[in-house]
């Protein structure tokens, strides 16, 4: 039987960390209404001590939410857990995130203290947490580059201290993805009291892994994978939401689901684009303008006799327009014939044959040709 894998949307904090995404309470509040619908488990909605605009922030989605778990990062510092507690109360669900870096360049440099010390703010934090909600997740930042043995006492204790969802952070994007599936196993198979809790992907992408680490995270026994949508984040960005679905839905041999709703991928990723100003690079997977279309003459000849030779996911599934057939220089008869027909004008193989050399001559000049242009073409050649 298929597991779920649950989805933990931070679109709204880790994707607003973004220079120039800065949204304001009523363009939170409506993409996180449009996550809901989407689909997602736990909506990350701030970080309610950063600033009394963000805790407005999550205190309206607190408000607003009525299915999915509202969740508000903190520190190890009890003011921010208990700001995040005030903030998060009108929600129907909450949980609160908190936690502390763990790797000895984290420990050393960051807050000059010592493993043990950690240890034991690890575990205050998450007390003072269990105050408020039975629904407290740990992040162990650095978690990628923290040694296992390590990590392992750590993960032990706050799951003592009431901590029931795990984040394993790799947090600079330092792992391979084989180095990430191990670490989640050496917890799974090493922390005695593992199984009351659940161990949480949350990857970066500075090394362009972060989707193949976040599927070897829940290969390695993760249920839980931190996300946003088109990969917004710090630095290189997150996980993409949009890419780890369609991952799971494709490789169903993996045992694993979710339940967010593909068709409205689209949307949403388009939605966010839009109101936090950041462009979806054109060749984005599922969602980039160019996720669906064919210009090499090869590829097009192949979709054109069957789609699957070149396309291992049906447009409709995520929302998307159909698939494109582009003409370019390295375009061919049949992607020709295509456009010409989809115009209207009925042309035998042979006049196809004729009209070819006109088309290159055109495409040389253009880095696309357009319907105006095949108008323009097919009109000469009647004349």
């Amino acid at each position: 039987m298929s597991q779920k894998v649950f989805i933990f949307d931070t679109t709204l904090r880790d994707g607003e960390q973004v220079p120039g995404c800065k949204l304001n309470t009523k363009e939170k509040l409506e993409l996180a209404v449009k996550l809901e619908e989407l689909g997602v488990d736990i909506l990350e909605a701030g970080f309610p001590v950063s600033s009394p605009g963000d805790f407005e922030s999550v205190n309206q989605i607190a408000k607003t939410l009525k299915n999915t778990v509202v969740c508000g990062l903190s520190r190890a510092v009890q003011n921010d857990i208990e700001v995040a507690a005030a903030a998060l109360k009108p929600a129907k669900r909450f949980r609160i995130h908190t936690g502390i870096g763990t790797s000895d360049l984290h420990i050393k440099h960051k807050f000059n203290s010592t493993r043990e010390e950690i240890i034991e703010r690890a575990i205050k934090a998450v007390t003072i947490a269990r105050n408020f909600t039975d629904d407290v997740e740990f992040y162990a930042e650095d978690a990628g580059r923290t040694d296992n043995e390590y990590l392992a006492r750590v993960i032990e204790a706050v799951v003592k201290a009431g901590a029931t969802t795990l984040n394993i952070p790799d947090t600079t994007g330092y792992c391979l993805p084989q180095q990430y599936q191990e670490k989640m196993n050496y917890l799974y198979n090493n922390v005695p009291n593992i199984d009351k809790a659940i161990l949480s992907c949350h990857c970066h992408n500075d090394l362009g892994l972060a989707t193949a680490n976040s599927i070897a995270g829940v290969i390695g026994g993760a249920r839980q994978i931190e996300c946003t949508i088109n990969g917004l984040g710090e630095r290189a960005g997150n996980t993409a939401l949009e890419e780890v679905v369609m991952v799971l839905n494709q490789h169903k041999d993996l045992g694993f689901y979710t339940d967010i709703n593909p068709k409205l991928l689209n949307t949403i990723s388009r939605e966010v684009s839009e109101t936090m100003r950041m462009m979806v690079q054109p060749n984005k997977a599922i969602v980039g303008a160019n996720a669906f279309s064919h210009s090499s003459g090869i590829h097009q000849d192949g979709f054109l006799k069957e789609a699957q030779t070149y396309e291992i996911i049906n447009p409709a599934e995520v929302g998307a327009d159909e698939s494109k057939i582009v003409l370019t220089a390295r375009s061919g008869r049949s992607a020709l014939a295509h456009r010409l027909h989809k115009i209207g004008y009925q042309f035998t193989r042979n006049e196809v044959d004729e009209l070819y050399p006109m088309f290159l001559e055109i495409a040389d000049k253009k880095k696309e040709v357009l319907e105006a242009d095949l108008q323009e073409m097919a009109t000469a050649y009647k004349k």
